[in-house]
């Protein structure tokens, strides 16, 4: 695998780190800015906010750049962010702040992924997904933990500064290690890259990621209570045992890549199912400490198996437009994130119990699968189409239509 690869990853352990660090430092910057928790939970929604309108404006209007240049230039949007959010005087500025940290996001790992594939063998694209992503997971197992006792220890200024070094350190990576390139687009520009977003295929992929991920979401934005009221960990051991969700995520992203560069399609759909039954026996795993452990990293192992061959269908269905179509894809799971958390708050609040939320996500699951079934007979369908039905329903491109 190309070296460059390093380079992506180093940018995507900056920005996992400073997408998930927020939650656990919640109480600290609330104490601070003297407002209430919900109030600074605003905060977590305005990072995601900015991914989903970040990810597909930023890839649409860089579409003719570089995309070397375009990477190092949505690092520098990031660290900007980052800094600013060390230096926020009040609540309002905070909030734009992370606003402005989230907008690089998505189109990074969107630009970011058709970078690694365009890097390797056909038969290896997954895995260089997989790898690049494997910056995202490691966050969860060292970055997270470690950014949050030095926001605890060191205030939660501290943290953003840190994250502004990573960025820093991503940045010089990038312009290292990625080759350079020419501009992408076609001479069609933004309207092309649009219009390939209009096909069916595509819309079902960016569908199974929001079930998908939304069943992942339902479970894990209340898995602290499941293992305190429910397994009965002390508060103090839940750190740990989120970092063994990392864990599991990462072995699921790098088996995932591996497997899909054999079978995308049967590791998607074997990911997830494994979703699902892992939800559905997650109140019945919830009853000891030792299979809560199991249960916490089997479902990150489950859920991020279905990461790479996600990105990489999606990519494939709108080949006119990878990077527009790869960053729509991470809007799609930060709509997940927001969708997922939504509805399992709701089945709690329904007083269905404490482990509620993972059955939720278990139909949440079932209904991915289900959205991923329709994508397959879809392509099945086109694929049995002769040759001259498929000319017949081309849609002439904007300069053909000109020449007419």
């Amino acid at each position: 695998m190309p070296l460059a690869l390093l380079a992506l990853a180093v940018g995507a352990f900056g920005i996992g780190t400073t997408e998930f660090v927020m939650m656990g430092l919640l109480p600290d910057v609330a104490d601070d800015l003297h407002i209430s928790i919900p109030t600074a939970g605003h905060l977590v929604s305005a990072y995601a906010l900015g991914v989903v309108i970040g990810a597909p404006l930023l890839a649409a209007v860089t579409a003719r750049m570089s995309r070397r240049t375009v990477l190092i230039g949505l690092m520098a949007v990031f660290v900007a962010g980052n800094a600013l959010s060390a230096f926020a005087p009040g609540y309002e500025s905070l909030l734009a702040a992370r606003f402005l940290s989230g907008l690089p996001h998505g189109a990074f790992f969107g630009v970011g992924a058709v970078v690694a594939t365009g890097m390797v063998a056909p038969e290896r694209k997954a895995r260089s997904v997989s790898l690049m992503f494997l910056g995202l997971t490691v966050a969860n197992v060292a970055g997270v933990p470690v950014a949050t006792l030095m926001g605890q220890h060191l205030g939660w200024r501290a943290t953003f500064l840190g994250v502004s070094a990573i960025g820093l350190a991503a940045i010089a990576a990038l312009a290292l290690l990625i080759p350079r390139d020419h501009t992408h687009a076609t001479a069609a520009g933004l309207r092309h890259e649009l219009a390939a977003l209009k096909s069916l295929p595509v819309w079902l992929a960016l569908g199974t990621t929001v079930a998908g991920f939304g069943a992942l979401f339902a479970a894990y934005s209340y898995v602290t209570p499941m293992l305190t009221d429910s397994a009965g960990f002390a508060p103090a051991s839940v750190t740990l045992l989120l970092a063994l969700f990392g864990v599991g995520a990462t072995a699921g992203n790098l088996l995932g890549g591996r497997l899909a560069d054999h079978a995308m399609r049967g590791t998607l759909f074997g990911g997830l199912a494994a979703l699902g039954v892992v939800l559905a026996l997650f109140p019945v795993l919830m009853r000891a400490e030792w299979s809560a452990a199991l249960g916490v990293a089997l479902l990150g192992m489950a859920a991020f198996v279905t990461g790479s061959p996600l990105q990489l269908m999606v990519m494939e269905k709108a080949a006119a437009a990878p990077s527009l179509a790869s960053s729509a894809n991470q809007a799609a799971f930060n709509l997940a994130n927001a969708g997922g958390a939504w509805i399992g708050g709701a089945a709690l609040a329904a007083g269905f119990g404490t482990t509620s939320p993972a059955l939720a996500g278990a139909v949440l699951a079932v209904l991915g699968l289900g959205v991923a079934g329709v994508a397959y007979g879809v392509d099945r369908r086109r694929a049995s189409l002769p040759a001259g039905r498929l000319v017949a329903a081309h849609v002439p491109e904007p300069q053909e239509r000109v020449h007419r």
